[in-house]
């Protein structure tokens, strides 16, 4: 299965047959559903939709099929070229548009493209939206324009320069007492759009800056996904030039991982708990992640005297959480910093700004301000699913076995004990189940997940 449908877009690997790969004309076949709902529900002459992409091999291609098929509906095109998931998430809005698409396959490895949609806010569709768009798709209810009513397309190429300043300006970010500390900091951008804009942020704070896969070239030179696995080149590195601390973003730059001055991993955990500790002793309030997240920022939330809730996975739903309980900071725990000060979107740069400004305001290295948070650790494992697996009896054997303890099922299946906690649900963009589990130590986090997962093998028959 390397298509895969779902109400957050399309995600595909390039080539194959059509239906089973994301093949031009799937490409095509989505974004005539996404601009045919948008006409849909609109009663404007003319809409406008902000396209932007990553630094993906099959990006040029996608991107242009995408837009010259939204011309073909009559829709105006405003194309960022080379950006990022928040950059487009923020020009959205600025530009007056009816929606956005942005054409990145996040951490997946290069052989992945993806539709990422979102609406005329720049926030991803919720899922209504995103099942009419499906269905769409499915009946292939697309009518496009005449020769003389087709869309037009406008080159704006300044929009992460925007997004910079748009970054810089926000009251909890202080790029002047940044520039005192003369911060050396190294980046691993793996060679997509964040090697452009994230040294570029840097520099403008007064950070001296090192670059390690900036070429916006689309040949990952590891695993995209910001994991400690993946990131032995950083680490080194950032020991060998003495750096304050390194910096790593995924290709569409909205999930951020810090390595510590140590050539340790900060934790993608403990971005969102370190920047959260910062927004809230300044401006006090309530918090939200999703339900794979940490304890640690639960627990960081109370030393602040705000509540702290936690959502079904998928950014979507921690959006509509953060509304609903006027969250002040959120994300997830993949190192997605979500802060509405600036918009509704996982932003790397926001993190980046804030964290850099509250490190400014210590006197602690990277490595102290992380031991000074609360010890929580993770194991993250999947299962590769294959069509004799049933994912739903897995999760309700799992459920009826664990019915004594704390068990939430909006999203999978959560079991919280005393001092650990696991979390089974299947993955809405791969086509695995996701095992996740947090304990004091590494090695008791190890032990569940090993057992939970021999546990869904034996039920599994695998």
């Amino acid at each position: 299965m390397t298509l895969i449908k779902s109400i957050s877009g399309i995600r595909g690997t390039i080539g194959g047959k059509v239906g089973d790969n994301l093949t031009p004309v799937d490409a095509v076949k989505f974004a005539s559903a996404y601009g045919t709902f948008l006409k849909n529900n609109s009663s404007k002459d003319k809409l406008t939709v902000v396209i932007g992409r990553d630094a993906r091999i099959s990006g040029s291609m996608i991107h242009n099929l995408v837009q010259n098929t939204l011309i073909g509906l009559g829709i105006n095109v405003i194309d960022l070229g080379l950006s990022t998931t928040p950059t487009v998430e923020v020009a959205v809005p600025l530009e007056k548009a009816d929606g956005g698409i942005i054409l990145t396959a996040s951490h997946n490895p290069k052989q992945w493209n993806a539709l990422k949609l979102l609406n005329a806010k720049g926030e991803f569709l919720n899922g209504d939206d995103g099942a009419k768009i499906l269905e769409i798709a499915e009946t292939e209810a697309f009518d496009f324009v005449d020769v003389d009513s087709l869309g037009e397309i406008t080159t704006n190429d300044s929009y992460m320069d925007i997004h910079i300043d748009e970054v810089l300006e926000l009251p909890l970010v202080d790029a002047d007492l940044v520039k005192t500390k003369k911060y050396k900091v190294v980046v691993d951008a793996v060679n997509s759009t964040g090697g452009i804009i994230i040294p570029n942020l840097l520099e403008q704070m007064g950070v001296e800056v090192v670059k390690l896969y900036c070429e916006p070239n689309g040949h990952f030179p590891h695993n995209p996904e910001p994991l400690k696995e993946h990131l032995g080149d950083i680490c080194k590195l950032v020991v060998e030039e003495k750096a304050d601390f390194g910096i790593v973003v995924d290709p569409d730059v909205d999930r951020l991982a810090f390595i510590s001055n140590d050539g340790e991993m900060f934790g993608e955990e403990y971005t969102l708990v370190a920047i959260a500790d910062y927004v809230l002793s300044k401006t006090p309030g309530n918090t939200v992640s999703n339900m794979s997240s940490s304890r640690a920022l639960r627990d960081i939330t109370n030393i602040h005297n705000g509540s702290y809730q936690a959502s079904a996975v998928g950014e979507v739903n921690v959006v509509e959480l953060m509304k609903k309980t006027n969250a002040i900071i959120g994300g997830e725990g993949n190192g997605g910093i979500i802060y509405p000060e600036l918009h509704y979107g996982r932003d790397s740069l926001v993190g980046v700004a804030l964290f850099l400004t509250y490190l400014a305001n210590q006197e602690k290295t990277v490595a102290e301000l992380r031991a000074s948070y609360p010890q929580y650790y993770m194991s993250k494992n999947k299962i590769e699913l294959t069509p004799q697996i049933d994912v739903d009896a897995i999760l309700v054997a799992m459920t009826e076995k664990y019915k004594s303890e704390d068990i939430t099922t909006i999203d999978g299946v959560k079991i919280d004990f005393a001092t650990e906690w696991v979390h089974l649900r299947k993955s809405n963009t791969e086509p695995i189940i996701r095992i996740y589990t947090e304990a004091p130590t590494q090695a008791e986090a190890d032990t569940l997940a090993f057992r939970i997962i021999d546990e869904i093998k034996a039920v599994a028959g695998i």
